[in-house]
């Protein structure tokens, strides 16, 4: 199920597939030969290239020698995980094919093409609007921020459902923190066999992460007057 939004403003898929870039720790890389899982082998440069450190074992050394001109056709794919336990825990996919070139003792990945896939679908995701985004500015410490609020501010995290229409709760039996960017923060509600995620826009686009506290106290106040309003204890 996608993701039901209370604004129009999320981040692009650009936006989404530089942070993931940023901030994923492993990604599978498969050429015409075969497939590597790589950890901790990867960068990116400051205009969104991908740099790959594969071991000299890896099966992409075999590949460069391989391939015609050494540059073998290949498929890079990253991962984009919850850092909150959640059922289905991968909330997007990232797909980069190009080719992959050697200089000196790095691997240059040549992107052609990059495609996106989330809970909402698939989205090609323009090569130049790629290189232009910068991460987004809560990408670092979305793990920390996320971990922090689910271990211990549970009740923050049900007072935020105030802001959720009462048919969407139906059968929710827990409430998770999903996703926080410079834009809202994403709540998973789990059901019985099924799950939604419901997106809450902060109200002013953070710029750095000292601003999640006054963007979520804010969303805190709007929750407990949508409680007074609805005659619902503010606490419970």
């Amino acid at each position: 199920m996608g993701v039901r939004h209370s604004s129009t403003t999320v981040p692009t898929a650009a936006a989404r597939a530089r942070s993931m870039l940023a901030t994923a720790w492993s990604c599978a890389v498969t050429t015409e030969i075969g497939k590597d899982e790589l950890v901790g082998a990867h960068s990116v440069t400051d205009d969104g290239k991908l740099r790959l450190h594969p071991p000299e074992d890896s099966t992409l050394a075999a590949a460069l020698i391989c391939a015609p001109h050494g540059e073998p056709s290949t498929l890079i794919e990253f991962a984009d995980v919850s850092p909150v336990p959640v059922r289905d825990r991968i909330r997007a996919r990232l797909w980069l094919s190009g080719s992959l070139i050697q200089r000196g003792d790095e691997l240059i990945f040549d992107t052609t093409c990059a495609v996106l896939h989330d809970s909402t679908g698939r989205v090609g995701v323009e090569l130049d609007e790629l290189a232009l985004t910068v991460p987004d500015p809560l990408a670092e410490a979305e793990s920390r921020l996320l971990t922090h609020l689910a271990d211990a501010h549970p009740d923050a995290v049900e007072q935020l459902t105030r802001l959720i229409s009462p048919d969407s709760l139906q059968g929710v039996v827990r409430v998770r923190p999903l996703a926080i960017d410079r834009h809202g923060i994403t709540l998973r509600l789990e059901r019985t066999s099924s799950q939604a995620d419901v997106r809450l826009a902060f109200h002013q686009t953070v710029e750095d992460v000292s601003q999640v506290t006054d963007c979520m106290h804010a969303l805190l106040t709007r929750a407990r007057l949508s409680a007074i309003r609805r005659g619902r204890p503010v606490g419970g």
